[in-house]
């Protein structure tokens, strides 16, 4: 596994996971699919990660935090089970024991938290309300913190946005349908990275739903 890898924040990009390669961790039931990696087992990450049944994986800690969104099956640790459609956050200096019984697939952010940020989450978006968003689109916000945010959107069928500037970047992970821009078409699956102040025309032409994090790819 490469490390230094696509962490130069001022190109944006797009990977399609599903057309990734699942690749060995130092568990051996847990598969990753590496999108940014300072380091190869340490520091700044972003991963599709694959937990098979059965799998887990030693107790560790979160130097600068871990974020989780469940995208598929139950992963679970010593404080809960968590579906998939869960939200978690583990701040810094918080440390677990990850397992899954019957297998599970995550998006995950490690080592990168403010380190004021010690805020613990646990939000199920099955069991939390949309809210009304700008022009059609429906809303869930899941965390803010001086600035920096995480939210899912919802885009209804046919929705077009206004053209718009990404101040501090912003990074989506398209949970389903097919989201669109002037730069591409990414279907569920595709994390795309947008760097600080690039520009474009998003909008979808079926239900879509996105996880989406702004604000925190300041250079």
């Amino acid at each position: 596994m490469k490390s230094n890898l696509n962490m130069d924040f001022n190109i944006s990009l797009s990977i399609n996971t599903k057309l990734e390669e699942w690749l060995p961790s130092p568990s051996a039931k847990v598969l990753r699919i590496p999108l940014e990696r300072k380091d190869i087992e340490s520091g700044h990450a972003t991963s599709v990660v694959k937990y098979v049944k059965g799998a887990k994986f030693n107790e560790h800690q979160h130097p600068k935090g871990e974020e989780i969104f469940v995208l598929e099956g139950i992963f679970s640790d010593e404080t809960g089970d968590y579906p998939a459609g869960t939200y978690l956050r583990n701040p810094p200096g918080t440390k677990h024991a990850p397992f899954s019984k019957e297998g599970c697939i995550l998006f995950v952010k490690l080592h990168q938290f403010d380190s004021d940020d010690s805020e613990v989450v646990r939000i199920n978006i099955h069991e939390t309300s949309w809210l009304q968003g700008q022009g059609n689109l429906e809303v869930m916000p899941l965390h803010e913190f001086d600035g920096k945010s995480t939210a899912l959107v919802k885009w209804p069928a046919g929705e077009k946005f206004l053209p718009h500037r990404h101040f501090g970047g912003e990074e989506v992970f398209v949970l389903s349908g097919v989201f669109k821009d002037e730069h591409g078409s990414y279907p569920a699956g595709t994390w795309i990275r947008n760097k600080h102040l690039s520009s474009h025309h998003p909008f979808v032409e079926e239900e879509t739903i996105i996880l989406v994090k702004v604000g925190h790819l300041m250079i």
